[in-house]
């Protein structure tokens, strides 16, 4: 399988959208600091991935999550999480 994820970090609250074959271990490494473009605003929390079986698939949905209207699906899909996240602030 290869996933699609997507990171919150709780230091910044900013998203993090990215791409893996292994989803356990690529989240230790987002918080293990292992990982370039998250190491400062870890720790890293998992709130969204999607599977595939086809690793173009997932890569593809991936750039449609990084594009702007992409962002805009997944604020959507996530409603709901985004809204008690900025609640319970």
């Amino acid at each position: 399988m290869y996933y699609v994820y997507v990171l919150k970090s709780t230091k910044d609250q900013r998203f993090y959208i990215g791409f893996t074959k292994d989803l356990k271990n690529r989240v230790k490494e987002h918080n293990a600091g292992e990982v370039k473009s998250t190491k400062d605003r870890k720790p890293m929390k998992l709130i969204f991935y999607e599977a595939f079986l086809e690793k173009q698939d997932a890569l593809r949905r991936e750039g449609c999550f990084k594009t702007t209207k992409g962002k805009k699906v997944l604020r959507l899909m996530l409603r709901s999480f985004i809204s008690n996240s900025v609640s319970s602030s």
